[in-house]
């Protein structure tokens, strides 16, 4: 008879984390208005740290992130425009196709190096001559982190160089930024927060996710302009987007801005350590982590039994996504313990 699992590891994604005790209590604490009218001043709290933070002249706080995207491609772009993204960017792949339907913005997507970047030949080939036969190309969005992967930084500065000698508006899906900031800093020897604002300065619009990593339970926000904004906040609202006491959700996402981004770096260091315990088993390939995505491709018998590892793991309390190639995303949820948990129960598996 199959044992009870008396641990539970979550590692489907940083999204499922919970609030902590202190960022309830931030929650419960914050004062509250209507963000309709523009009153409620947590949100307008939270929007002026965001936008002092990274470095633009505002910030638009947004339910989700799909909507801070869809906001700010529709903002730069209008009706039979283009915007240049990768394959696999959360722009093009897993927004519903929102930018196309709503906003009848067509996507040119470009597949992806190694590194997570997009080809500046490929950019460069990919923007339309002014020509009535072809949508006007007037965006170019990259993703930071991609995959869990870290954009090298001389890179987005090569690609902001040509976006802007073509003309071209420049976004970022920044929903991972501070993954990327912390990262960045350990390589550079610098500061999480430096970093993730040198990274933003970049582009003219990043967006910003506070439910992943940071740990709060909703919410994103938009920066950029004040010109660049107000066609944003006219497009959150058609969207469904205004939302009236939110100084709660805001509250939470203040809270993880001051004390969530540095620990983003316990979550790498203990994705290092899932890869490292993984690498030691037979039949995967471990994709060494950047920051806390780790993807395992399962080779030989472990595929071929592929259908079985995702309902193994979760009867013994591990929670992952994938067939053939399984993600595992740390968060303020996974410890140490967890980790050596679901080491344990992939080598069960693999043994079995």
């Amino acid at each position: 008879m199959l044992k009870p699992a008396f641990m539970r590891v979550d590692l489907r994604s940083d999204t499922v984390t919970q609030p902590t005790p202190a960022m309830r209590e931030a929650m419960f604490a914050a004062p509250l208005g209507d963000d309709v009218f523009a009153d409620d001043p947590s949100v307008n709290a939270l929007q002026d740290q965001m936008a002092d933070m990274l470095g633009f002249e505002g910030a638009l706080f947004m339910p989700t992130g799909t909507q801070s995207n869809l906001c700010a491609i529709m903002a730069h772009c209008q009706r039979g425009d283009e915007y240049i993204v990768g394959q696999m960017a959360h722009t093009y792949r897993w927004e519903g196709g929102g930018a196309a339907v709503l906003g009848s913005v067509q996507p040119q997507p470009l597949n992806h190096q190694a590194d997570g970047s997009l080809a500046l030949a490929d950019i460069e080939d990919a923007i339309k001559p002014d020509d009535a036969h072809f949508a006007r190309t007037r965006l170019r969005t990259l993703e930071n982190t991609i995959g869990g992967k870290l954009l090298p930084h001389d890179y987005v500065q090569q690609a902001t160089e040509l976006a802007k000698s073509r003309g071209l508006a420049r976004h970022l899906d920044g929903a991972r930024l501070f993954n990327a900031g912390v990262a960045q800093a350990a390589l550079r020897g610098t500061d999480a927060r430096q970093e993730a604002r040198r990274i933003a300065q970049c582009f003219d619009s990043v967006s910003v996710c506070f439910s992943k990593g940071l740990g709060a339970p909703v919410g994103s926000a938009l920066c950029g302009s004040a010109e660049f904004l107000t066609r944003a906040h006219r497009i959150r609202k058609m969207t469904g987007g205004g939302l009236r006491q939110s100084g709660m959700l805001a509250g939470a996402a203040s809270h993880a801005l001051d004390h969530h981004i540095d620990r983003l770096a316990d979550d790498h260091a203990l994705a290092r350590r899932l890869a490292e315990g993984l690498s030691a088993l037979a039949n995967l390939r471990v994709e060494q982590p950047q920051t806390n995505i780790l993807f395992v491709d399962l080779e030989g018998e472990a595929k071929a039994r592929a259908g079985e590892l995702i309902s193994f793991l979760a009867a013994r309390g591990v929670l992952a996504t994938g067939l053939y190639r399984l993600r595992f995303v740390t968060h303020l949820d996974v410890d140490a313990a967890g980790v050596e948990h679901t080491i344990g129960v992939m080598r069960d598996f693999l043994a079995a």
